[in-house]
């Protein structure tokens, strides 16, 4: 059996380069042939009409954002880790809310802002003051896309907003309201629909939770009601993995992100769970099966 466990073209962080090594490792102790491959290394081309196949892989563990790679790479027969249509959800957290939206969990009330195409442009006062009537203050800004709490904004009141609103006009993004406690949440990490691993999220000096904005992380136990959750959204979304990020408003969960490509590297060391080898396993049975 031969796997790619794929990569973005510039990676650089530290956290992402262990996932991906951590991924191959257990896949090799599996006996699981793997190379980490980088995107931009042409796997897959429209070439003469068609699309091109690439090596000869028995599945790929996708561990990047790009949208355009893995159709390609489904639409040539290789079964993806997650899914195409499961990571563009997740990378769109307005997606991500669509999808979830009626689905049996709690979503913190969400206000997508409409796109700007006018550099020139300013954003309608009616907008910024609906915004505020609808959430209330203290309320949440964020860019639709990105991670690691990069461009997530805590609001304070209408000025502030105003003053958001405008440095983010020009890319999709949206409002929420704010719920459960400033600098915590639980990140439960799932599997093939179960959920494996928790830790609570605590960041002293920042609103947001994650570790790479200075979050530390705990093992934690939270009531079931916080697992079920999880593994529901993994369920909606579809997800052979994920890192659902949970928000606790006095005892009940609200999803504030799923992540598709959730660093685990926190997670294994303050829990003991090893995260990558029930990855890599449930990979391997899913591809014994469905041969």
């Amino acid at each position: 059996m031969r796997a790619a466990v794929l990569v973005n073209a510039y990676i650089r962080a530290a956290g992402m380069l262990r996932q991906a090594e951590r991924v191959a490792e257990e896949l090799r102790l599996l006996g699981v042939e793997t190379d980490i491959v980088k995107n931009g290394t042409f796997l897959s081309n429209v070439i003469k009409n068609e699309i091109t196949s690439p090596q000869n892989y028995d599945f790929v563990v996708y561990l990047d954002k790009d949208k355009y790679l893995p159709r390609m790479l489904e639409k040539c027969g290789l079964r993806l880790f997650n899914s195409a249509k499961a990571v563009e959800e997740c990378d769109d957290k307005m997606l991500t809310c669509i999808a979830l939206a009626g689905g049996g969990v709690n979503l913190p009330d969400t206000l997508p802002a409409p796109l700007c195409y006018y550099a020139d442009a300013r954003v309608p006062q009616e907008f910024v003051r609906g915004v505020g009537e609808r959430l209330g203050f203290p309320l949440i800004a964020k860019k639709s896309f990105g991670s690691w709490g990069m461009d997530v904004r805590l609001i304070a009141d209408e000025e502030q907003l105003a003053a958001v609103a405008e440095e983010f006009r020009l890319y999709p993004h949206l409002y929420q309201k704010r719920v459960g406690k400033p600098g915590e949440d639980y990140r439960i990490l799932v599997v093939g629909k179960k959920a494996i691993a928790c830790m609570k999220r605590k960041n002293e000096g920042d609103f947001r939770s994650n570790i790479e904005a200075g979050g530390k992380g705990e093992k934690a136990c939270p009531a079931p009601v916080f697992f079920e959750t999880a593994e529901k959204c993994a369920q909606i979304l579809g997800l052979d993995y994920c890192g659902v990020d949970l928000l606790d408003e006095g005892g009940v969960p609200y999803v504030c992100e799923v992540n598709s490509n959730a660093l685990f590297n926190e997670a294994e060391r303050v829990t003991g769970v090893n995260v990558a080898g029930a990855y890599a396993r449930y990979m391997v049975n899913c591809i014994k099966g469905e041969k």
